[in-house]
This record gives C-alpha cells, structure tokens and sequence, in this order.
C-alpha cells in the first residue's frame, strides 16, 4: 500500500513512518530535511522522500506527490517554540490539510482516499455537541486568543468535518485526538472512545506517540476497523494514564 506522510520528522510523525515501514508499506513524505528522518526511514528502497515545506509545493507537486496513494497521514504540528507558536504559517495543518484534500480530489481517485489527521483532545467534536464545563471552556477560548497553534488545530478539524463531510466522493477522513502526549519504547493497552473521559485541560490523561502510530497503521490497514471510525474523531488513551 501506498501512503503518504505529512510531518514525517515530527516526534509522533518519525514513530508512524517507521511503523508503517516495518509492515510493509511504500511510503511518501515531504520533509524540510531528509537528515531528521530515522535512519531506516531515510535508507528505504520503500520510501519516495521530497525535500521541501509542504506549503511551498504547487498544486501539481502535491498532486504528483500524492497520484496512487490510498492513505494520506497528516502528523503535522506547531514546534514548542516563540518562532513556532506564533510565526508563520499560523495555519500550517489546516491549510496543509486543504491543499492535501484538494490534490486527492484533483486526482478523482477511483475508491476514497483515507485522510488520517492528527489533532488533539482540546479539540471539540461539535457534531457529537460535546460537554465542555465552563472552566474548560473559558481556558480553551483564551487558549484560542493566545495561541495560534490551537486555533490552527480546531480549524483543520472543522474542514474536514464541514467541508469534506461524510458524503464527499474521493475523500474519507478520521481525527485522531491523543490526549497529553509521552514516549515509551513499545506499544502498550490503549483505548479508544468516541468522545474524551477526562478535561483535557484540569484532568488530561496521557497517550504514548508509539500508541497513536499503531493506532493510525491500524486504520490504514484494517478495512473494518476503518469504517468503525471514519468520520469521527476517536480519542486515545493509555490504558494506565
């Protein structure tokens, strides 16, 4: 199978690559720089790498790019730094996920592409009219004012939600939302639920970056396990966070 990753070098992103690798699949990523890949990424006959900002590619790069994917993961992020959280772009994942979507539908593939985005649990799914309590709403609304990157991350969701829907002919598309995420050296029980447990803001939970890379392989390779996700936005837990 043939899949394309966004944010590749990322510390979630590194951990899908390298798992999608180790189960056979024949990988494309855009990176800034080949070298921040893992090694056995980096050295695969199995991996198409393009050296570039994603955003900088025009319509036919990302088309080409994307032309025989079947999976499009975008682990895409705002790096944890002044230049990060409020240079440009601000809207690196929602218009990285508009122009990935827009290639896939310039391309009108014959069965649906499946559009893996990484969000996070401070995100709400508005279709499920999710309970926030008031503490938590005002932090994420100031959280919205201040940081750009949280803005960025509910835009993106609400693209594929109302602008891709559930009825779009090429596209079907999933949400993952991680709650705080760790490292660990190997996948570990998880679950994963329709709707956050816990406030993401006064009593996260926390969710390993290997966890959400099987969980997103698992999506990409498993056809039922697909459809018993595709257009919501599941929420990831340790099963001991």
């Amino acid at each position: 199978m043939k899949i394309f990753i966004a944010g590749a070098t990322g510390a979630t992103g590194r951990l899908v690559a390298e798992t999608l690798l180790k189960r056979g699949h024949e990988l494309r990523v855009v990176v800034r720089s080949a070298d921040r890949l893992p090694k056995d990424v980096r050295e695969s006959p199995s991996v198409v790498i393009q050296e570039a900002s994603l955003l900088d590619l025009d319509d036919y790069e990302l088309e080409e790019l994307t032309a025989g994917c079947q999976i499009v993961v975008s682990c895409l992020g705002h790096t944890l730094s002044f230049k990060g959280l409020y240079g440009k772009p601000r809207n690196l994942v929602t218009e990285a996920t508009r122009r990935l979507c827009q290639a896939i539908e310039a391309l009108r593939p014959e069965l649906p592409v499946r559009f893996i985005l990484m969000n996070s649990t401070g995100v709400r799914n508005r279709e499920l009219n999710e309970t926030i309590f008031i503490p938590q709403r005002i932090v994420i609304q100031l959280l919205c004012w201040l940081l750009p990157p949280h803005r960025d991350n509910e835009a993106a969701a609400a693209f594929l939600q109302n602008t891709i829907g559930s009825s779009q002919k090429w596209i079907e598309w999933v949400i993952v939302r991680p709650d705080t995420l760790v490292d660990a050296a190997a996948v570990t029980s998880y679950t994963v639920h329709p709707s956050p447990l816990r406030s993401a803001i006064f009593d996260s939970g926390k969710t390993s970056r290997i966890n959400v890379a099987d969980f997103m392989a698992n999506l990409s390779e498993d056809d039922a396990f697909w459809k018993e996700w595709r257009g919501q936005m599941p929420v990831l837990y340790n099963a001991k966070s």
